[in-house]
């Protein structure tokens, strides 16, 4: 099951990523089902499927379900795309692509899912730890240093929310290689963005900024290896 999902998925990426010029992704926006590209490009899928399946044709009613459904979900997408929604509709063509993938694969290699499963305490355990050092430790961050919070920083040169994701993904950073044993990799992680936030630093008037980074970042990385240790020392005791 898991090397038909992988197959299928890397016909995807092949055909939906590496064939995929821009220049067909332009006249498709502009022509819509009336662009040759839209066509050339679900022949590349078909193409990319024979070839990751070898010529297999025992999945024909796969090919079927794939090319047409891919077809018909890139029409919609292109029908409904606006500057307004072009993320929005990219992330859900994507999710309709994985879900018809993964149906193709339960016709061949059906599913033995259990609910229940979803309720394993160490599953319950790393999706606590997963909100924790992410929606839970931003609120935290962000009502612990709101004491410092000064007009400078609000600048219009910054991102929109740009500061809350990349503490997201930081904590997340630190989280994994906590889990994986790889606690050096925090120590470079710590000095990249060190590295990356000189310039603000060195154009700071006085030490506000300064202290204001260093008081978000060690708290940042703070609630990471908190939350990280605690996973640790209760996935061990469920052990």
């Amino acid at each position: 099951m898991i090397i038909l999902f992988i197959k299928l998925i890397l016909a995807h990426f092949i055909g939906d990523f590496l064939l995929q010029p821009q220049k067909w992704v332009t006249h498709k926006e502009t022509y819509k089902h009336k662009s040759k590209y839209l066509y050339f490009h679900v022949l590349v899928h078909f193409a990319a499927l024979l070839i990751v399946l070898q010529f297999n044709f025992k999945y024909g009613l796969g090919f079927l379900i794939i090319v047409v459904s891919h077809y018909i979900i890139d029409l919609i997408k292109l029908k409904l795309n606006t500057k307004s929604n072009a993320r929005l509709l990219f992330g859900l063509d994507q999710l309709a692509h994985f879900i018809i993938i993964a149906i193709v694969v339960s016709i061949y290699k059906p599913y033995a899912l259990n609910i229940n499963s979803l309720y394993n305490p160490k599953f319950l355990l790393l999706i606590t730890s997963i909100l924790g050092v992410t929606v839970v430790s931003t609120i935290i961050m962000k009502i612990v240093i709101s004491k410092w919070y000064f007009k400078e920083d609000n600048s219009n040169l910054s991102l929109q929310n740009a500061g809350a994701f990349i503490g997201i993904l930081e904590r997340l950073f630190v989280f994994v290689l906590i889990i994986s044993h790889h606690w050096e990799g925090i120590g470079f992680l710590i000095a990249a963005k060190s590295v990356l936030r000189f310039s603000d630093l060195s154009k700071a008037k006085d030490r506000k900024l300064t202290e204001y980074i260093l008081i978000g970042t060690l708290l940042s990385f703070g609630l990471a290896v908190l939350i990280g240790i605690i996973y640790e020392y209760l996935f061990t005791l469920m052990s």
